[in-house]
Order: C-alpha cells, then structure tokens, then sequence
C-alpha cells in the first residue's frame, strides 16, 4: 500500500516592510546593545535582509527604500538626459542632411 504524500503548506505571502519600517530596523541593529541577530529575530525577519537594508542606507542614504518602481533622482536625471541626447542627435542629422540639400541646390 502507498502512502500519501502529505499536504504542502500553502505559499507564504511575501511580506512587504514600509520605508518607516526598515530604517527603524536598522537604527535599533546598529545600537551596541542589540545587534542585529537579535534585532532580527526580535522582529521576525531573516538577519541577512536586515543587513542588506543596512548596506542599503549606508550606500543610497535618503534614496534607500524608495520602493517599487520609484527611480532615485540620480537615475531619473539620467534618463532625461539620454532622451535629451537621442533628441539632439536626430536634429543635428535633419540639420546635415538640410544643409547638404540647400548647398547642392544654390548656384
């Protein structure tokens, strides 16, 4: 006789912490007299997240967890600039191409 597999448990949700939340975290790990061990179990989260959020601050400062979708000013700037450039490139070529034909057409 088989035995039955045993039910799986349903997928876990993943959970979504606020900006609030996350630089709070990092405050109470980074206190001599926590941790971040303990300040991760304390508050349920895995400790190499906790860390990632602390590298996070630490590298991006204000722009850290600007969550999903949401570009930091930086990135944003620089995406106005690249499509400030393909414009600019494609006038200069209609410009050429315009000063080739009215120098070929004058006598």
């Amino acid at each position: 006789m088989t035995n039955p597999t045993p039910p799986r448990p349903a997928k876990a949700r993943r959970r979504r912490h606020t900006k609030e939340f996350k630089q709070e975290a990092v405050v109470l790990a980074r206190r001599a007299d926590v941790g971040f061990a303990r300040a991760a179990k304390d508050l349920g989260i895995h400790e190499s997240l906790l860390r990632s959020w602390a590298k996070a601050q630490a590298t991006e400062g204000a722009d850290a967890f600007r969550g999903q979708g949401k570009k930091a000013a930086l990135e944003a700037e620089n995406a106005r600039l690249l499509r400030e450039n393909r414009t600019l490139l494609m006038e200069r070529d209609i410009l050429k191409k315009a000063a080739a034909f009215f120098a070929r057409e004058s006598p």
